[in-house]
């Protein structure tokens, strides 16, 4: 397993990029994949893993283990996700703090969790059995919403502080999602990111949204704007630098769109170290 500099940037790796990817070797600190599309053990995705593997650090990012569903925590996907990370040794293993399944149904999306104690009960029994059986620690991250829960006792980032606590995983933190939720509920990004000990932070994540019908909606299909660019330099400053990674996956960009967005993001993690030791 390869540790990562609390320096390094990296993006996701998506299929339309990866021969230019593997041509040029830009000089990337990680690569982040989806879990899920690499669960097969052999075929065109898996070869084009191990080579990336070859040439970077890798993160898994999970977005099917439902880990707050009411249902049992699916067996079979976790047996998966295990055979996955034992194959790749990976730098970095993450999922959300969300649910997706009823059943056998599946839906496309992330849905948001109440924020109570009986949650943060559940969480704590889910995120323990997965790093058990993964036998390494996870990062989950904070997801975008567009409703509230009326019978949440806590915020989202201090559910996430204290399952950290608890259970000795660490926070994704998503800096774009914060950046929505706070637009859409009207709440101080800021404060939030007071609620979480520095400790806890394992890696962050910056990008796009867009605006329809008054409403911020998380796409990863635009640049980073520049109020969470100034929230990820807040952060940066309350917490220090942390692999970062600009996250990007619909309406795709020529590759150098998204070197560029990685640039800014290393410019302003070094930044806040130089100001911090002046």
């Amino acid at each position: 397993m390869t540790s990562l500099s609390d320096l390094s940037v990296g993006i996701g790796l998506r299929q339309p990029h990866y021969r230019e990817v593997f041509e040029r070797t830009p000089a990337l600190g990680f690569l982040e994949v989806h879990s899920e599309n690499f669960f097969l053990d052999g075929g065109a995705s898996m070869h084009a893993l191990e080579r990336a593997r070859a040439a970077y650090p890798i993160s898994l990012h999970g977005v099917g283990l439902s880990l707050g569903s009411a249902d049992a925590l699916a067996d079979a996907h976790l047996a998966k996700l295990k055979r996955l990370v034992d194959r790749v040794e990976p730098a970095l293993v993450s999922e959300h703090l969300s649910w997706g399944s009823l059943g056998t149904r599946h839906f496309n999306d992330l849905l948001p969790m109440p924020h109570t104690r009986e949650v943060l009960g559940l969480l704590t029994e889910r995120v323990d059995r997965v790093q058990s059986t993964l036998k390494r620690s996870i990062l989950i991250e904070n997801v975008s919403a567009y409703f509230e829960f009326n019978d949440s006792d806590m915020t989202e980032t201090a559910l996430l502080d204290e399952l950290a606590r608890r259970t000795g995983c660490g926070v994704l933190l998503d800096i774009n999602n914060l950046y929505v939720n706070a637009v859409n509920f009207g709440f101080d990004p800021v404060a939030r990111l007071n609620e979480i000990s520095t400790a806890a932070i394992g890696e962050m994540h910056l990008a796009g949204h867009t605006l329809a019908d008054g409403c911020l909606i998380d796409t990863h299909g635009a640049r980073v704007c520049s109020e969470v660019w100034a929230l990820f330099e807040e952060a940066c400053r309350r917490f220090g630098p942390k692999p970062t990674l600009i996250e990007w996956d619909t309406d795709l960009p020529a590759l150098d769109v998204l070197l560029g967005e990685a640039a800014s993001a290393a410019s302003i993690a070094r930044r806040t170290v130089e100001v911090s030791h002046a």
